[in-house]
């Protein structure tokens, strides 16, 4: 699954999957755009108003029956109730394999 969340969020929902059992997940520092408006800000006593938001996207790979557990970490330790909390997109993976040793499926997680 993606999730585009708030970079303040991060270590509550990390704390939280981590609970559960999720051992591996990547994330990246992004920017987007959505219905949020950037806020101005000032740079060297210079206002501007950045084009993009600043957010976190996480990338997880997990067994089915931790699916929906990730899920309601994510949108419960994700929200703040104002626009710009994020999305979650959940995809089907066809197949993992861990390059060091050969493991396929489950096992390469």
């Amino acid at each position: 699954m993606e999730a585009i969340i708030r970079t303040s969020r991060f270590d509550q929902i990390h704390a939280c999957v981590s609970k559960l059992g999720v051992k591996f997940l990547s994330f990246y520092e992004i920017k987007g755009m959505g219905f949020e408006h950037a806020r101005q800000e000032m740079y060297r006593g210079v206002a501007y108003e950045p084009a993009y938001i600043p957010r976190t996207k996480l990338e997880i790979v997990v067994p089915d029956e931790l699916a929906s557990g990730v899920i309601q970490c994510i949108l419960s330790e994700g929200k703040t109730g104002e626009v710009g909390d994020g999305k979650i997109f959940v995809y089907d993976v066809q197949e993992a394999y861990r390059i060091r040793n050969g493991d396929i499926g489950e096992a390469a997680l």
